[in-house]
């Protein structure tokens, strides 16, 4: 499940990604980032990854689709997690689906907001 937070506002989108994502959670995550994208141009992105455990290989294509179309758009994407492997996913972001990208543990959730936002 991807669940928009509360503490998006402005240009800067913050997700909670839980459990195993499926083809249809892209369907929601793209029209939310594609209306924030319509109204303001470039966005930021902030992703929280500490209740994902991985994706469907039904969800792959959606979740390249994904990157493709958006990757020119989203200027920065935090990652925020609690697993070393969390930490690689976020090297892969930057070329695939942001300008840039930085990974924060989950105690620093805070200033993965902050660096989002400055963009």
């Amino acid at each position: 499940m991807i669940e928009q937070l509360e503490q998006s506002s402005d240009n800067t989108l913050g997700y909670k990604v839980s459990g195993t994502i499926v083809k249809d959670d892209y369907e929601v995550l793209t029209r939310e980032v594609q209306a924030l994208v319509d109204r303001v141009g470039d966005i930021n992105m902030l992703l929280d990854l500490t209740e994902f455990h991985w994706e469907k290989v039904s969800a792959w294509g959606a979740d390249f689709k994904f990157g493709h179309d958006y990757h020119k758009k989203i200027t920065r994407m935090a990652i925020v997690g609690d697993k070393k492997w969390q930490k690689w996913v976020t090297h892969l972001a930057a070329p695939f689906y942001a300008g840039e990208a930085q990974y924060f543990d989950v105690e620093d959730a805070d200033s993965a907001w902050g660096w989002a936002r400055e963009a």
